[in-house]
């Protein structure tokens, strides 16, 4: 069985977060998307800077938010991001972003990032740092 590399986090929805209806406004979940990949990164050794003192960015390229219910402010979320391994030069993570008080699921989300290098060049095979973290998490055999 593959093993599963999974963060949970959690944030206080704030006033600055939510529409007229007092619940969060769609974009807000991105923020939230980005909270959950920057605790992933802290939990996991793959942080933003560690990837730039590698040489490289990652930019998203791809995005997905389905919503399923409402936060209003004043609830905490936890927010779950799960890294999805992949043979490709990439990084894709699934989200859940739940409702604290009664863990109903609020959001179900995915994004995809690549590998530039400092020259803004897309890297078409891993970075030899990202296959190495892959050994030491356990999701690919030592060559």
């Amino acid at each position: 069985m593959m093993k599963k590399l999974i963060d949970r986090t959690e944030s206080v929805v704030r006033f600055s977060e939510v529409d007229a209806m007092k619940v969060i406004w769609h974009g807000n979940y991105v923020k939230y998307l980005e909270d959950g990949r920057e605790s992933f990164g802290q939990t996991f050794d793959l942080d933003y800077l560690r990837i730039a003192e590698e040489g490289f960015v990652d930019p998203i390229v791809n995005m997905n938010i389905d919503y399923k219910q409402f936060v209003k402010y004043g609830d905490s979320v936890i927010i779950e991001t799960e890294y999805v391994n992949l043979p490709a030069a990439k990084l894709m993570f699934k989200y859940r972003i739940y409702r604290k008080s009664d863990h109903v699921l609020a959001a179900e989300a995915t994004t995809t990032q690549v590998f530039l290098d400092n020259e803004g060049q897309l890297q078409l095979t891993n970075p030899s740092f990202f296959l190495d973290w892959k050994v030491k998490q356990g999701l690919l055999e030592k060559a």
